[in-house]
């Protein structure tokens, strides 16, 4: 393989090393290669090479991710006013990141209108209303507004953003709201986003609304950047092609067309997600009619996108002897009490026993970050890996923890 190849499939994990992990730090736990985010954003970076480039926080705001990518020289686009504070902490600068939130509740500006005084951060409003809180709040700063272009694109209908009503001031609206942002406060951009986990396929729903946020820059003049969005999509399923990053660069830009401001784009997945893995433990083999069920002591409490969007992940046995084992179509399924606790079906997968370690792929983006305590149950660790080193960068929780912040 080159040294930065276009995707990094589960199989390319050293398995020797994963199970090295697993005896130091236990099961279930997320494995994150700090080296694999830094070629990551090499390689966004020599795709668009004149584009504003942003990482999209929410796809995993651990601080070893933030501080990499902070070092690499990217921004920070942040959805919530917590994840303002992880990139701050994390030693991005004020003018590096954008605030994105939707319908953010009053708590939140209260804390972004005192940050953005003092970091010069750019608020981003997705609401007339949110136009006025901010004004309220005697805000007067640096400002974008969201756009919904009425076209929407990504993996699931779940994460598809560009035409729910719920994101970004309708386009027939924008222009006014535009002019409205410049009497509130330095207006230095426009912001839209098709969705997540955008495609070869849905490369024209990309194009289009990257077109619509063309005609709006050109309509409304004098903008620093036109923001339009990440949401470039990673080959989850191992026979899957890799996303043709130059081609999707090149498309970006002639849709855009001829524009004064410059080009900003802000991926969060294409950075993370296949930097990580899931290391998990069999714990229970049921032999069913149906099928073998084989128990393993992560869930849709570690690891919610198969649960939540029907998502697919990679499984892979980790046991040395694996070669001799014959294979069986499994159903692999958490310890929650739910029907939908179950990360694979119809899987095939080399006969699993109890005991036997499996790595889940493609664990880095939104894995950890959507992790809850549903069902009491306490979050995993997380490992990152660096320069041949590996380091605790958080701790496994404990059942004290659950009540930690109770009265």
């Amino acid at each position: 393989m080159n040294e930065n190849p276009a995707v990094r499939r589960l199989a390319d994990w050293d398995a020797e090393r994963l199970r090295d992990l697993a005896d130091a730090h236990e099961t279930p736990t997320y494995i994150l290669d700090l080296g694999r985010v830094r070629e990551n954003a090499a390689r966004l970076r020599e795709a668009f090479p004149d584009a504003d480039l942003a990482y999209a926080v929410k796809a995993n705001t651990t601080n070893a991710v933030l501080e990499t990518l902070e070092a690499t020289g990217v921004d920070a686009e942040c959805a919530a006013a917590g994840e303002v504070k992880r990139a701050l902490d994390a030693g991005f600068d004020g003018e590096r990141i954008r605030y994105t939130a939707v319908n953010p509740p009053d708590r939140d500006l209260d804390y972004i209108s005192e940050v953005a005084r003092a970091h010069d951060i750019v608020v981003t409003v997705g609401s007339e209303d949110s136009l006025d809180r901010m004004a309220e709040r005697g805000f007067q700063g640096q400002l974008c507004v969201r756009v919904n272009p009425g076209v929407g694109a990504g993996h699931h209908a779940k994460v598809q953003t560009g035409a729910e009503p719920k994101f970004g001031v309708p386009y027939d609206r924008a222009t006014a709201v535009v002019e409205r942002a410049r009497e509130v406060g330095d207006l230095v951009g426009i912001h839209a986003h098709a969705g997540s986990g955008i495609s070869g396929d849905d490369l024209s729903a990309h194009e289009e609304f990257v077109a619509r946020m063309g005609d709006l820059a050109r309509e409304v003049g004098d903008l620093e950047f036109v923001a339009v969005g990440g949401g470039f999509g990673v080959p989850y399923h191992e026979d899957e092609p890799p996303l043709d990053l130059h081609a999707v660069a090149a498309a970006t830009r002639e849709a855009l067309g001829d524009v004064s401001a410059r080009m900003a784009i802000e991926p969060g997945r294409y950075f993370v997600a296949d930097a990580g893995v899931l290391l998990a433990t069999v714990n229970t083999v049921k032999e069913t009619p149906e099928t073998t069920v084989v128990g393993i002591d992560a869930g849709m409490t570690t690891l919610i996108r198969p649960a939540l969007y029907d998502a697919y992940h990679a499984v892979r046995s980790l046991e040395p002897d694996v070669p001799r084992k014959r294979v069986v179509d499994v159903e692999l399924a958490g310890p929650v009490c739910e029907t939908a606790d179950v990360l694979a079906r119809d899987r095939p997968l080399p006969e699993p026993t109890r005991g036997d370690l499996l790595a889940i792929g493609n664990a880095g983006a939104y894995g950890y970050e959507m992790a809850s305590n549903y069902n009491s149950r306490p979050r995993p660790a997380v490992v990152a890996l660096d320069h041949g080193d590996d380091r605790l960068v958080a701790r496994r929780e404990d059942l004290t923890d659950l009540t930690r912040l109770e009265h």
